[in-house]
């Protein structure tokens, strides 16, 4: 037996009913299991209280959109119309033979886009809140669709500003558009974007 020095051993010797060193394996598992409810909580709390991704991830597909939209509306001299709901938004082909606004037919760019719940959508006109319909479904069927905002084939846009949020933060995403078409999209209750 190895001595560190004269009549003492190196080897840890246990005392009699006490164990050595280390963890139970059931003691490990309760400290991880304890640490994944902490990591939980904070992760849960940080998705409510943060910036909202899903949020802004609508707020910029609609800005994306109306970019591409306002230039294909000047480079086919087309107008487009976007119709707004509390949940969602559809856009429209005005056709100069019959004087209507179409849906679409066939252009997976331009489907009509449902929000998931609970996002919801504002929209302002002229500095006025627009009273909007809960969704599709609630509005008329029958009346020819008239949209709120349309995207001229001159390259203009009806100025506005559309909300995205939920009831339950106070944070919210808003989409500005100017007369240019010109768009910024900005953050109210959140960390700056």
């Amino acid at each position: 037996m190895p001595t560190s020095a004269p009549g003492t051993s190196t080897k840890l010797q246990a005392l009699p009913g006490r164990r050595c060193g280390g963890f139970s394996l059931l003691e490990l598992l309760v400290v991880a299991t304890i640490i994944a409810i902490f990591a939980g909580v904070a992760v849960l709390s940080l998705g409510s209280l943060g910036s909202d991704r899903e949020l802004q991830r609508e707020a910029t597909r609609l800005q994306s959109l109306i970019g591409v939209l306002a230039e294909e509306a000047v480079l086919e001299s087309r107008d487009y119309g976007l119709l707004f709901s509390e949940t969602g938004y559809r856009f429209y082909i005005y056709d100069y033979l019959t004087l209507t606004w179409l849906e679409p037919i066939g252009d997976q760019l331009l489907v009509e886009r449902t929000l998931d719940e609970p996002l919801q959508l504002s929209l302002e006109l002229d500095d006025r809140e627009v009273r909007l319909a809960q969704d599709f479904d609630a509005m008329d069927t029958n009346e020819q669709p008239e949209p709120q905002v349309i995207l001229f084939g001159t390259g203009e846009v009806t100025p506005f500003e559309v909300g995205f949020f939920r009831d339950f933060n106070g944070g919210r995403f808003v989409l500005s558009t100017e007369f240019d078409g010109t768009t910024s999209v900005t953050s109210d209750g959140f960390e700056p974007i």
